[in-house]
């Protein structure tokens, strides 16, 4: 996720940012990173579909980071929900399967179920919104922030696997605070920079669990998909 101004959010779809906003910024008007809306679909697809249905698809949702103004995003939910219209039977078509019915084109039905949901939210396009466009143009992707700073520091991580998990997170730590606006000198910097002890307060304060058992020992179920997004969302046509 990253911060565009103060009447506005661009968010990849991770679980956590629909709570923070609600909390922290309710004022704030939300835009879906266009390019994870995307992926959201190719993972369902994949780039080469064989049915006309999901080739249909593939090509909207491609379509989604090339779109600069409201004229064509309205053309692009008008055809998105004439699709919908035309293929609605065919993805209602089930198997039967170990003695059970299931939906046929399952995956199909995914990547619809996201893309429906994002329109009925208003988040895929708010980077056009005239009133929030008055300053500047908007980015529709929060590529900025994967590119400039997260992809930073995993290249930080890779480059010292040796270390533990606490020096980890300090080196995040300190790559963050050495490229703030106005670091300060290094005397500073140690004084103002969380101990071991404020890491694990923070840690229990905020695990997913606190006060279970014994809870989680660190580094316990850190995986790819719970920092990206695996969100589901519900499925309704307007």
């Amino acid at each position: 996720m990253t911060a565009l101004r103060a009447s506005s959010r661009v968010t990849d779809g991770g679980s956590g940012f629909a709570r923070a906003v609600a909390e922290e910024w309710p004022r704030t008007r939300v835009q879906r990173c266009t390019f994870h809306a995307f992926c959201q679909v190719r993972r369902c697809t994949t780039t080469r579909p064989k049915l006309q249905a999901g080739i249909e698809l593939y090509a909207l949702a491609k379509e989604l980071l090339d779109i600069r103004t409201l004229r064509q995003a309205d053309w692009w939910a008008e055809r998105f929900m004439q699709w919908c219209g035309f293929w609605s039977d065919f993805l209602e078509e089930r198997t039967r399967v170990d003695g059970r019915w299931e939906y046929t084109h399952e995956r199909l039905r995914k990547a619809r179920r996201g893309l429906v949901a994002l329109v009925n939210k208003g988040t895929l396009f708010t980077y056009l919104a005239p009133a929030l466009c008055a300053e500047g143009p908007l980015p529709a992707t929060n590529n900025r922030i994967e590119g400039g700073v997260n992809a930073q520091l995993r290249a930080v991580l890779r480059n010292h696997r040796g270390l533990s998990l606490m020096r980890r997170i300090k080196a995040v730590y300190w790559w963050c605070y050495m490229h703030t606006e106005c670091p300060k000198g290094f005397a500073e910097a140690l004084r103002s920079m969380p101990t071991d002890a404020d890491i694990d307060r923070l840690y229990g304060l905020y695990a997913s669990n606190p006060g279970e058992g014994e809870g989680p020992a660190w580094g316990d179920g850190l995986v790819w998909e719970e920092l990206h997004n695996r969100t589901p969302y519900p499925y309704a046509v307007d």
